[in-house]
């Protein structure tokens, strides 16, 4: 089974797979159990006969497993085999599409964040953008996966959308599709000996990366680095194991993130290697808003309060649950919300997200200009914060919501980049100070 933070058979096998998740819950009446499946088979029996069209069997038992879990919250799902192979493909940082991350809302396909170097970057798709129409279908009745099918396609191939961004009128783009091969870690010197880290997403490959970043930035300055900034903006996540492993690089032993399920024999802590910290004594810098997400925030989360990094930006995402993906033997696989996660205090982000230490806007002409900035606590069925159900209520802050232009992000002319920085420089200097 893989932790994650993004068939065919008959009613027969349907009734044996249902079967099989109540044997590993608390196990109501068996009476109440056959009922529950009777009724099932019922459904789909007179489906079969009485619907206008035919209607294959694999359809049915899809939909159905597909309807269970999407209701129990956002972010579980059922997955055919196709769609399961595909999750792994994608875990390794390759696929043929236009490069965007998306979220549903009510009615349509939402944009949470282009892909750098993509198709869908270079064509200017902003966070926030609807997607209306794909090659002329309305995307309206799609689930995020038919809209998701819809987009990859063959390299090379072209599709055209219809975009609906805040205080435009619908607008048609047509993008080449492409070959995503997702470099999940970008990096570059600032002035003064400053070292900057971009991580895009947690794949398997992330951590490897970074620790490759690292030591290229300390051969750039000279064996000098001062400081370090890791930019978790618009990371939606991935892998909870490539998260622990990231902050580890950070921290020198001890807790990274702890996850919480129905029962104690369920909870687990993630640690960090001893003297696992490979920047010891640089200060560390960490940049998020609110499009950082689920693993983004397990490491920003982790750094703020094992006080190893200062974290500035906007308010996180605040996606704290743990999806567990269970492989069924051929037929797919089920992406189960299986716990929560908490911060080494005690914390749990869900709905809530992590609040920076210091906010910092982008200025204006930096912004997307009326952008519909989501948080988890937006979604349909989310989970609520079991410390504090109304944590998301009081921590919400309008003003201070809002969608920086990727464009910006890691350039001379990214305002938010600027001041981590210059926060950098002063803790130098307050550090040599001190040793004086």
């Amino acid at each position: 089974m893989k932790t994650v933070l993004s068939s065919r058979f008959a009613a027969s096998a349907l009734a044996a797979v249902l079967l099989s998740l109540v044997a590993c819950s608390d196990m109501h009446t068996a009476a109440t159990d056959d009922a529950d499946i009777g009724l099932i088979r019922d459904v789909m029996d007179k489906v079969r006969s009485s619907y206008v069209e035919p209607v294959k069997e694999d359809q049915l038992t899809r939909d159905s497993l597909k309807g269970m879990l999407t209701g129990l919250d956002p972010h579980s799902d059922y997955m055919d085999e196709s769609e399961y192979q595909e999750m792994l493909s994608d875990s390794h940082g390759e696929f043929s599409g236009i490069g965007a991350e998306l979220t549903r809302d009510d009615s349509h396909p939402k944009v949470l964040s282009p892909i750098d170097d993509t198709p869908a970057a270079e064509a200017g798709i902003k966070p926030g953008d609807v997607i209306l129409r794909i090659d002329g279908k309305a995307t309206d009745t799609l689930s995020l996966k038919e809209a998701v099918d819809l987009l990859r396609g063959p390299a090379g191939s072209q599709v055209r959308l219809t975009i609906l961004r805040m205080g435009q009128k619908p607008f048609d783009v047509t993008l080449t599709r492409a070959v995503i091969r997702v470099a999940s870690v970008k990096a570059h010197l600032e002035p003064n000996h400053i070292g900057y880290i971009r991580i895009t997403t947690f794949m398997e490959k992330t951590q490897g990366e970074v620790v490759d970043a690292i030591d290229r930035l300390r051969r750039q300055s000279g064996g000098k680095l001062e400081g370090l900034v890791l930019d978790l903006r618009n990371d939606p996540g991935g892998l909870l194991d490539s998260a622990v492993r990231v902050a580890g690089d950070f921290l020198d032993g001890g807790d990274v993130v702890s996850i919480r399920g129905r029962s104690p024999g369920e909870n687990e802590s993630f640690d960090a290697r001893p003297n696992g910290d490979r920047l010891h004594g640089v200060p560390v810098v960490v940049l998020i808003n609110s499009a950082s997400a689920s693993a983004s925030e397990i490491v920003a989360g982790a750094l703020q309060d094992r006080h190893r990094a200062t974290i500035l930006g906007t308010r996180s995402f605040g996606k704290g649950s743990v999806q567990t993906i269970i492989p069924l033997d051929g037929h797919g696989a089920l992406r189960l919300t299986t716990a929560r996660y908490f911060t080494p205090s005690g914390r749990s982000i869900q709905d809530e997200g992590i609040n920076p230490d210091q906010v910092v806007l982008p200025p204006k002409d930096q912004q997307i200009v009326d952008a519909n900035v989501m948080h988890e606590a937006d979604l349909r069925g989310a989970l609520k914060n079991p410390s504090d159900p109304n944590a998301a209520a009081t921590a919400d802050n309008p003003s201070q919501d809002v969608a920086i232009d990727p464009a910006v992000i890691g350039t001379a002319k990214d305002y938010q980049l600027s001041v981590a920085v210059k926060r950098l420089k002063e803790m130098v200097a307050a550090a040599g100070a001190g040793r004086s």
